[in-house]
């Protein structure tokens, strides 16, 4: 009895210390500090109370630390770390979490979790018109298997340097780990996380792998692959199923499948490519339709669901394409090879044929397993002297897509389609990698008609599924959807747009018409890609859902990914699900498996393409960098990108480059940001510089591994 009256004492007291302190977490020993309770029977005490206050949720423990619980409902969701220390935790939509969506996580609250982890949070305070606060109670998942970073010594222990800025604790090396590698200071290396449980000391890491050193290509463009988790190496399982593949195909499967190979289709692509997906068709018939014909590479037919190579082309969900190199989904073999629609020999496709009227209408479809032997592999570049010169290869059937294409451009845009402007570099490399020259890519009416003949297959598709829902069965399918811009960002972009001399409404009907009449303002502008740009990110990201919602952008009911299934997981899958639906018999025990897996299958691929174009991006970043440092000195022109307290970026036009011009390195005048107005204003002489101002920059600092370019301001270019 005096044992229980002991122990509901200490309950008691326990719960007064720490509901006075509740915005503090404390160790055992200062608890019992505290308390007075420092004996060892006390202790021990102690800890079991607290455990078992923890186990009944009157307690919450964060690895070693106790803590008031002062809000029973705890979140699941993801943190993503600023770099200047605060985080946001977005919450999971399976979690109970109301109207709750996203968290704002203050340094202190961090604890032990990192960039990228699966995290409970606790909300800690709630304010009208403001994110709600919280702690990080747990650590639910490491979001990331592997860091990159820079080795280094400091007073004889070894750190690491993360690569990404968004980890922002460097993690500390045992030296026998160092030496087991032979790894030497400045290293890029690959680390994994050994255990993080004080967050007064630094996270333990442990190198897995040395990537060369820090600086040089192929050590940095390892590290940005190895940081997205892309592997730049298949599983030996998977390679030892790939060599199962015939090179050549089954005399059998000639048979099942209809015989395409005396139609003449071709495929264009870009200069560098490999891997050739789609292949297109056309035929004028009598009446002036058209036969619009697509045909994309069966890839279903070698890689079978539940296969190693599935498996692992659903853990990569793409293929990576960075400045020097791709790293596939599919290995070489497949996606090189016995998969590409190389020119001259058979290869095995799944064909979508459309019958479109003058009007750009699909009167008619059929979705057939073919065999076709492309006639040519076209660049774009070589596509697009034929349509300006009429003359070269198959003019007369180029000539006829590129006036079905234009058809198909008007009808979209008309039907509220947006196309944005989005301008992409590429690069000149010599043979060790390096940057002898950036070009600004350029949109041809070639890269267009295969855009309008892609997008109509896959509305095809996706419509043809779509519409079965309505036989009373429910055909679980991927689609490509993308919501509606949120209200608080298009005001954003009103604002910002007005402020360059453009007018965006954004309460006028329809949304799409108003973007349209926008992007038409700026078109041939300077300003049209940096408005492009804000525009785009000021729209939601379109993703991969089981569940259709449509796809703004595109103003398109259905959609989905049917053409590159050799460099897109969810392409693949689509594949299986139209010939699985259209051809066999699916009872309602299949239909359930596949609605099971489906969810799955598109968050990852979804996760997957952001990650793939990040680090497709940071190796743009990268080899930008690289180019500058060889131009230190050089005076370029360019456009105000952004403006900030700490400084201005401007974009250079030429060749897309973004750099900082740093309020210290304006040297002429005290400068004040005025946010109202995009703008930095000298105090005294009232020199005005504001976004989307023309200036002349110098490039006058350039890290390449940080990817940071540094100018100093020239002046004003008079519009």
């Amino acid at each position: 009895m005096k044992k229980t009256i002991e122990i509901s004492e200490i309950k008691e007291r326990i719960l007064k210390f720490l509901r006075k302190r509740s915005r503090m977490s404390f160790r055992v020993r200062e608890i019992a500090k505290k308390l007075g309770l420092q004996r060892e029977y006390e202790m021990g005490l102690l800890k079991e109370i607290l455990e078992e206050m923890v186990a009944n949720g009157e307690v919450v423990k964060l690895r070693n630390k106790y803590r008031f619980k002062l809000n029973p409902k705890i979140l699941v969701g993801t943190l993503r770390v600023n770099p200047n220390g605060y985080g946001f935790v977005e919450i999971d939509d399976s979690s109970d979490s109301g109207e709750v969506k996203e968290v704002f996580i203050p340094p202190r609250f961090i604890h032990t979790a990192l960039d990228g982890d699966r995290v409970a949070v606790m909300v800690v305070e709630r304010r009208k018109g403001m994110l709600a606060e919280g702690e990080i109670v747990d650590i639910i998942e490491r979001g990331r298997k592997v860091i990159t970073g820079v080795l280094s010594k400091k007073k004889g222990v070894y750190f690491v340097i993360p690569d990404d800025k968004h980890i922002i604790r460097d993690f500390y090396v045992d030296e026998r780990n160092v030496k087991k590698f032979n790894a030497k200071v400045g290293d890029k290396v690959a680390i994994e996380l050994v255990d993080w449980i004080d967050e007064g000391f630094s996270p333990e890491g442990r190198i897995v792998e040395v990537l060369g050193t820090a600086g040089e290509n192929d050590a940095e463009i390892l590290s940005i692959a190895r940081m997205y988790d892309f592997p730049t190496k298949f599983p030996d399982e998977v390679l030892i199923e790939v060599e199962k593949i015939p090179d050549e195909i089954p005399e059998s499967e000639y048979r099942k499948r209809l015989d395409l190979r005396e139609l003449v289709c071709f495929t264009i692509d870009p200069e560098d490519a490999k891997d050739f997906d789609d292949a297109v068709s056309l035929e004028v018939l009598p009446d002036g339709r058209y036969k619009l014909g697509v045909h994309i590479a069966d890839v279903s037919f070698y890689v079978k669901e539940g296969s190693k190579i599935d498996k692992e082309a659903l853990r990569r969900g793409t293929s990576v394409y960075l400045v020097d190199r791709v790293i596939p989904m599919l290995p070489e073999k497949l996606s090189n090879n016995v998969c590409s629609l190389n020119p001259g020999v058979d290869r095995l496709a799944y064909s979508v044929f459309m019958i479109v009227n003058q009007n750009g209408v699909v009167e008619r479809y059929s979705f057939h397993k073919s065999v076709i032997r492309s006639k040519r592999r076209f660049t774009y570049e070589e596509v697009q002297e034929i349509i300006e010169t009429r003359k070269g290869d198959f003019s007369d059937v180029i000539l006829e897509m590129h006036k079905l294409s234009k058809i198909l451009l008007r009808k979209r845009l008309r039907e509220g389609s947006i196309d944005f402007e989005t301008p992409e570099v590429k690069f000149k490399l010599d043979e060790e990698g390096k940057p002898l020259e950036i070009v600004k890519k350029v949109r041809l009416d070639s890269h267009r008609l295969i855009e309008e003949f892609m997008l109509l297959a896959n509305r095809t598709v996706a419509k043809h599924v779509g519409k079965m829902n309505k036989s009373g069965r429910e055909y679980p399918f991927v689609y490509r959807v993308h919501d509606l811009p949120d209200p608080a960002k298009l005001k954003n972009l009103a604002e910002f747009v007005r402020k360059l001399g453009f007018k965006f409404e954004i309460n006028s009907k329809p949304l799409a018409k108003s973007i349209q009449k926008l992007l038409a303002q700026v078109k041939d502008t300077e300003f049209e890609y940096l408005v492009n740009d804000i525009a785009i990110r000021s729209m939601a990201k379109a993703v991969y859902s089981e569940k259709n919602i449509g796809h703004f952008g595109l103003g398109f009911k259905y959609y989905t990914h049917f053409t590159s299934p050799i460099r897109r997981y969810p392409d693949l899958v689509v594949h299986r699900l139209l010939y699985e639906y259209t051809e066999g018999r699916v009872d309602d025990k299949r239909l359930n498996e596949i609605a099971e897996k489906l969810p799955h299958i598109c968050k990852h691929s979804s996760e997957m393409e952001i990650k793939a174009t990040e680090a497709e991006r940071e190796s743009v970043k990268f080899k930008q960098a690289e180019y500058m440092k060889e131009h230190i000195g050089r005076v370029f022109e360019g456009v105000i990108s952004g403006v900030a307290e700490f400084g201005i970026f401007v974009q250079i036009n030429d060749i897309l480059v973004e750099g900082l011009v740093k309020v210290r390195d304006m040297t002429d005048d005290y400068y004040i940001y005025d946010e109202s107005q995009y703008a930095l204003i000298g105090k005294y002489t009232k020199k005005v510089y504001r976004l989307g101002d023309k200036v002349k920059v110098k490039v006058i600092r350039v890290d390449e591994i940080a990817r940071e370019i540094d100018f100093v301001l020239l002046g004003k270019i008079s519009r």
